[in-house]
């Protein structure tokens, strides 16, 4: 037998041992206490409106090959590593169901010192209806035993950073997808992603609990935090946007291609001025503005899908001339110095972006703005051959706006609601496998509606929402999504463990059906669709004197 060096050996047993770590501490996050905690700034709320600032240096003898994590905030994060944003999220859960993402950051360290770092927001009571919240923190987990220097707790530094105050969006439509923001540019942390800027006044930070991943629970089955799982879903796709065209201007010049190329705009000393900027098409983005001087001066961001002749109405959306600008806002309010930069914390829908800028005694120089357009990485796989280019502009409406409506969730609108309704979502995650492919969006859909029933047994209308709403015509629609699946999906293993559930709701329905099968009483919203017909009440079709729908019927029936 032929024999091998010992060197050689040692190689393969060290790589042996190495892989049977990495595969260890993989299981590790899911099934046992993480060594990592919990932690927050001190004697900040726990429940209230904050956006708090983490930072924990490391050294690192070389490069590594891998760097694994597993990071999660509540109620969001933005990570940095070495000043480069690597990850954003989680994708909203619940408690007994909280993402966290896993990442290599590799690819972004070297030898040396490295600088970790996160902001993490809390929108308190203006948070969006769709996030659920428990208690403001932050919480990062390294995979393997060298990965752990980076774990959270008492050691990170942490301060809250005071620039932030919530701009609530003040409408009389249903709205309830999060605040603007207003920054107050003199109290920013300037320069805190940088290894060289001094945390010496920060504190250190809080610890709140140890991380507990859902299959393993708390002393004797108690539930009081978090419940850790994997997030199934990719990154969210990020790309840079420039927008098209200015639609008017009042109290400054515009440049020639502004602002569909970096083109700077100065405004004068005790101006009153604003630009309707036109996107061209509906999106949802980060805007980015840079902007240099100005001080006690103030930059106002507004959003909005479309104009308004008289609220409530658009008229054509195509057209700005003297209509009125309505919309979610965010307010920057200048220091003066140079190359001021503002992002905004979460995404904004919008097709027209309006600035407003007003200045006192300092003109004030806009260098900059575009968007990071942001969204599910779906990819159009389906191809279809007509002679009727009206069909193609059909499905090109179509697919875009399947896009404009799939995050982390998919939603029933991304500028009012951002509410993952289950009678949307099934028509939503049909056009994901037709179109794409992808079904693992579906696949969390149906996860998170399997996670919302109740113990009668009808699932909640959407989910995640912190606001409990019951229509138990949708759970017979979740039922529907499961057949779907069933049909279209690769993996019918998967369903398996959701036909418990599927025999409770039916149970459900089974307590209010007469002799002869009708259903009669049922509680809660019977909602069909937003129907103006004679009666017809708040999308609850016609009912009989015997207490009975036929339409009701016939969806149980199917």
């Amino acid at each position: 037998m032929k024999r091998f060096p010992a060197f050689y050996l040692v190689l393969f047993c060290l790589l042996l041992s190495h892989a049977a770590e990495s595969q260890q501490a993989g299981s590790a996050v899911l099934n046992q206490e993480w060594k990592a905690s919990w932690i927050a700034v001190p004697d900040e709320s726990p429940t209230g409106y904050g956006v708090y600032l983490f930072r924990r240096m490391i050294s690192l003898p070389e490069k590594p090959d891998s760097f694994v994590i597993h990071v999660s905030a509540d109620n969001r994060y933005k990570l940095f590593v070495n000043e480069t944003q690597v990850s954003l999220g989680p994708a909203r859960g619940d408690l007994e169901h909280w993402n966290y993402e896993t990442l290599d950051i590799a690819p972004f360290l070297h030898a040396g010192r490295n600088m970790i770092a996160a902001q993490v927001w809390n929108e308190g009571a203006w948070r969006a209806e769709g996030q659920i919240s428990l208690h403001s923190g932050f919480i990062l987990q390294g995979n393997g035993s060298y990965e752990q220097l980076v774990n959270t707790n008492n050691e990170w530094k942490c301060t809250r950073d005071r620039s932030f105050q919530p701009l609530p969006f003040q409408t009389s439509d249903y709205y309830v997808a999060g605040p603007g923001e207003q920054i107050e540019m003199k109290e920013k942390w300037k320069g805190w992603l940088k290894p060289e800027f001094s945390d010496s006044s920060w504190k250190n930070a809080e610890i709140i609990m140890a991380g507990i991943p859902k299959n393993m629970m708390g002393g004797y089955g108690t539930v009081s935090g978090w419940l850790l799982v994997p997030s199934i879903l990719p990154r969210m796709e990020l790309k840079n946007q420039r927008l098209m065209q200015v639609r008017r201007a009042d109290g400054v010049e515009i440049a020639a291609g502004f602002p569909s190329v970096k083109t700077s705009i100065t405004v004068p000393a005790h101006t009153d001025a604003s630009i309707l900027l036109d996107q061209g098409f509906l999106t949802n983005a980060y805007p980015e503005i840079i902007f240099s001087g100005g001080r006690e001066g103030a930059v106002t961001l507004g959003y909005a899908e479309a104009l308004y002749t008289r609220y409530p109405s658009k008229g054509n959306r195509n057209e700005t001339e003297g209509k009125i600008f309505i919309g979610r806002k965010d307010r920057i309010l200048s220091d003066g110095s140079p190359h001021q930069v503002f992002s905004s914390l979460s995404f904004r829908t919008y097709r027209y972006l309006q600035i407003r800028i007003i200045t006192k005694d300092d003109p004030l120089i806009i260098e900059d703005i575009y968007g990071t357009a942001t969204g599910y990485p779906f990819q159009m796989n389906a191809h279809l051959e007509t002679d009727n280019p009206e069909i193609n502009k059909i499905l090109g409406i179509g697919w875009r706006t399947a896009r404009l409506c799939a995050m982390e969730t998919y939603m029933d609108c991304p500028y009012y609601e951002q509410l993952q309704y289950i009678g949307d979502a099934r028509i939503q995650a049909l056009i994901s496998l037709y179109n794409s492919g992808d079904e693992r969006l579906l696949r969390n859909a149906m996860d998170e509606m399997d996670h919302s029933r109740r113990p009668e047994g009808v699932t909640l209308s959407r989910h995640p929402s912190f606001t409990p709403q019951y229509i138990p015509t949708f759970s017979l629609w979740y039922i529907g999504m499961l057949h779907d699946y069933m049909m279209y999906g690769r993996d019918t293993s998967y369903l398996k463990n959701k036909l418990a559930g599927e025999r409770q709701i039916l149970q459900y329905f089974r307590k209010y059906q007469q002799p002869d099968g009708s259903l009669e009483g049922v509680p809660y919203w019977m909602f069909t669709d937003w129907v103006e017909t004679k009666g017809w009440k708040a999308g609850v079709g016609p009912i009989g004197k015997d207490g009975c729908s036929a339409m009701i019927d016939l969806q149980l029936l199917w």
